[in-house]
């Protein structure tokens, strides 16, 4: 009885490892390679799938998922003999689970490999100022080539990304001191050009209150003038409406002289040639009010009178 259950127990494991092998469940986003006797026979897809045990097995699970692979820095000489380290992104999804089995031993590895040729062929042909400010070109060009070697390998680049792009030391030294000198110049350009429209708005508001200033005092001016013309008139109406007589205006007259004489800049003055008539009026005003008024006023009106015509006679003519 011993060496049946033995028997038995064996059948049961045999069975047990069979159904195992026979049902085969692949994860969602997954592949897997399966092999009789050592070659290939069919691609399991996600799901349950059914094979055949002890004759079928399964040579490669490839997860079918975009994969992001950062690849370590890497030398490159520029253009003009500069030597660069540059740190690469690759993302690549597997499109086919087959090629990507048979077609190449390890896709990881040729693809960081021909990255890197692809790279310091790119990278030969720009100086660094170029390689510094050309990424989008460096990229486009990764991708384009990556993408067509690695296509008959069932993979598809998606993206490539230039982490960094480390120049040597003293490069970088130099890199800053420029920086710093451009800023320092776009500061002063900045200031001076400030400066500029400072004095430039300074001298508009100078101007325009100059402006404002001289159409005020013309206007000052004029109305002072307006108003003496009119205070002019008042004046004249006044006395015509009073129907002042020569006496009074000659009385006048005397009053205003040395208004007009008062003043520094009256070096000279000239009387004008009805003084005399108002100095003859005047005495014979103080000469009616006198003791002796009555004849002194007569011979005074004549004197005047023929002063004035002895005047008129002695006047060039305006021709």
């Amino acid at each position: 009885m011993e060496p049946v259950i033995i028997v038995l127990i064996i059948l049961v494991v045999l069975v047990f490892i069979a159904l195992v092998r026979t049902i085969q469940v692949i994860p969602q986003a997954s592949a897997a390679i399966v092999e009789r006797f050592g070659r290939y026979t069919r691609t399991l897809n996600a799901g349950l799938n059914i094979v055949v045990p002890f004759i079928d097995t399964i040579r490669n699970r490839i997860d079918l998922r975009e994969q992001v692979v950062p690849f370590p820095p890497q030398p490159v000489i520029t253009q003009d003999n500069l030597v660069v380290n540059i740190d690469t992104v690759i993302y690549y999804q597997v499109t086919d689970a087959r090629a990507a089995t048979y077609e190449v031993a390890s896709y990881i590895q040729a693809i960081e490999q021909l990255t890197v040729t692809t790279l310091r062929n790119i990278i030969g042909g720009m100086d660094l100022e170029r390689t510094l400010t050309s990424r989008e070109e460096i990229n486009a060009a990764l991708r384009g080539v990556l993408d067509e070697a690695t296509g008959k390998w069932g993979i598809r680049v998606n993206r490539v990304e230039l982490k960094a792009i480390e120049p040597p030391t003293s490069i970088q030294d130099s890199m800053e001191k420029q920086m710093r000198a451009d800023r320092d110049k776009r500061a002063a350009i900045l200031t001076a050009e400030g400066t500029r429209q400072a004095a430039i708005l300074t001298a508009e508001g100078e101007k325009q209150s100059q402006i404002l200033r001289a159409e005020g005092e013309a206007k000052a001016a004029a109305l002072r003038a307006e108003g003496e013309a009119q205070a002019v008139r008042t004046v004249f109406e006044a006395i015509h409406a009073g129907d002042a007589d020569q006496k009074l205006l000659s009385y006048q007259y005397l009053q205003m002289l040395p208004k007009i004489a008062a003043g520094d800049a009256n070096k000279l003055w000239i009387v004008p040639s009805e003084i005399g008539d108002a100095l003859k009026g005047l005495s014979g005003a103080m000469g009616n009010v006198g003791p002796f008024g009555g004849g002194s006023g007569n011979d005074g009106g004549n004197s005047s009178n023929s002063g004035g015509n002895s005047e008129r006679r002695e006047k060039p003519s305006i021709d």
